[in-house]
């Protein structure tokens, strides 16, 4: 008799498991000659080595479905064992898949444009409005390219700017102070990988979320870095920030021109970087406007009658000046 551990590693234990253990109800009596006990990310297996063999190998394959799609039910279990594909193989054009197993595409037309330069360049400028999907999509890139062990690493980082509150007066440590500008990041992450997950990746630091500040001094190997909210740097801190990058690393810099919260008169970063880097090999600048918003569509009409304010007050000015 063979006595086996499998640890499940990429697998979320919960989805793997199944609602009350049903997952683990089919897969026991898709193997009767065996002894399959589960606890925690553990599978103790008892029996016969050739059934062992055969139960290695379909564990492997449902470990490696679960962990893709964020799901694993009793039909997946029977296709899987069969070698047959399972209805979610089928889908095609997903960059990652939630947790809830729904697929993540790019929906629109410089969201699809932002996914192909992920796979031709090493670094991104994401320029465009609030609800663009300009940070929703490069999260999913970033994502997909860990579970791919493209990269070992996710870091994520924005700005600690003051957008009318001070840090000052938010209660807590500068842990507690710091989170909320930080909270969009989690949220994503929290669409993509099971909570438990992603506890994990961050004790671990394999998923790094920190104050753009924090960057300094680091380089940034084996990795997909973005840089959220980069307007709210000054010239200076992106400069810092860029020169980070290292070996098998790619930089996804995302950024809403019209919402630069920096006193005056500091100059915004983003708005330096893209004019002395617009022509440099090898650095690919995606420009979303209205069209890729994918929030309410009252989000649309606020950001056009905003734009629209903003053209006549310009033009407003420009004839006070002459």
């Amino acid at each position: 008799m063979t006595e086996k551990h499998f640890i499940l590693e990429e697998a979320d234990p919960v989805i793997f498991y199944g609602v009350n253990n049903t997952n683990m109800q089919m897969i026991k009596a898709l193997h009767p000659k065996l002894r399959i006990v589960a606890r925690g990310n553990v599978v103790k297996v008892m029996g016969d080595e050739e059934e062992m063999c055969a139960f290695e190998e379909n564990m492997e394959k449902l470990q490696r479905h679960c962990a893709k799609y964020n799901s694993l039910g009793e039909e997946d279990i029977i296709h899987l064992v069969k070698g047959e594909r399972t209805q979610r193989d089928g889908i095609t054009g997903a960059i990652v898949f939630s947790v809830t197993g729904k697929p993540i595409t790019a929906r629109s037309e410089n969201q699809q444009r932002l996914v192909q330069a992920f796979g031709t360049h090493d670094m991104l400028f994401a320029i465009g409005p609030a609800g663009s999907g300009k940070t929703y999509t490069g999260i999913a890139l970033a994502v997909r390219a860990l579970k791919n062990k493209e990269v070992r690493r996710i870091i994520l980082s924005r700005p600690a700017v003051e957008a009318g509150e001070k840090l000052g007066f938010l209660p807590g440590d500068m842990k507690d102070k710091i989170d909320p500008y930080l909270q969009p990041l989690y949220d994503a992450l929290e669409d993509m990988i099971p909570r438990q997950k992603l506890n994990e990746m961050m004790e671990q630091d394999i998923i790094q979320i920190a104050p753009l500040a924090f960057m300094r001094g680091r380089t940034l190997n084996d990795a997909v870095v973005i840089l959220d909210e980069a307007q709210n740097t000054t010239p200076a801190q992106i400069k810092m920030f860029l020169t980070r990058m290292g070996m098998n690393t790619k930089i996804i810099i995302t950024g809403d021109m019209t919402q630069i919260d920096l006193p005056n008169p500091q100059k915004s970063g983003l708005i330096d970087a893209l004019r002395i880097l617009r022509d440099i090999e090898g650095i690919a600048i995606i420009e979303m406007n209205q069209k890729d918003i994918i929030r309410h569509k009252l989000v649309t009409r606020i950001v056009e009658a905003y734009e629209k304010a903003q053209k006549a007050h310009e033009t407003q000015e420009s004839h006070d000046t002459h």
